[in-house]
């Protein structure tokens, strides 16, 4: 069985990304696991810091599950057209010390996906993430994309994905994302 993680770079309460992470880790399929993660506890990075103190608990405890994962997803907000402060900062902490991104990220499987209350989902975020990868050495999924647009309608006031069409593409991209991360 293929073990993936999600990652949702969201910090806000009712964030759509959150809720779609939850929406995948609640549809159970036989080729795979899922496990939800988070990046609350992260602080900035700042090279000062690392060196005074080390690298802080929370960052150490996802890097562990994501060297532990098969495969990972990232799911990303998108503010003003580009990867969100915090998520990238996150990835930042991950790669550090350098000398661990081999081991964290090197060949690594890593899927994209996104949800929007705008019209083209998270297009843009997901595209720049594309370089951040690369750099770090990830092998990354393209064979499918989810951009979730007008997400905020496809919810209900708990969080759970409504939208039947929304939940079909998002289980597809997951078996077959599970198939490229077993390989």
């Amino acid at each position: 069985m293929v073990a993936l993680l999600g990652i949702s770079g969201s910090l806000r309460k009712g964030s759509l990304n959150t809720a779609l992470l939850k929406a995948a880790t609640d549809i159970k399929a036989e080729e795979y696991t899922l496990e939800a993660a988070g990046i609350h506890g992260i602080p900035l990075y700042d090279g000062d810091l690392e060196e005074a103190e080390g690298i802080p608990a929370a960052v150490t405890a996802l890097k562990e599950k994501i060297i532990a994962a098969d495969g990972v997803i990232l799911f990303t907000p998108e503010y003003n057209n580009g990867i969100p402060g915090a998520f990238k900062n996150t990835i930042d902490w991950l790669s550090r010390p350098s000398s661990d991104i081999g081991k964290v990220f090197g060949n690594k499987p890593f899927a994209l996906v996104g949800a929007s209350p705008g019209n083209f989902g998270t297009l843009l975020s997901q595209n720049a993430w594309l370089s951040v990868l690369h750099t770090l050495g990830c092998r990354t999924f393209s064979e499918k994309r989810l951009m979730v647009s007008r997400a905020h309608t496809l919810f209900d006031g708990e969080g759970n994905l409504t939208d039947e069409a929304t939940a079909k593409r998002l289980g597809d991209l997951l078996v077959a994302f599970a198939r490229f991360a077993g390989k």
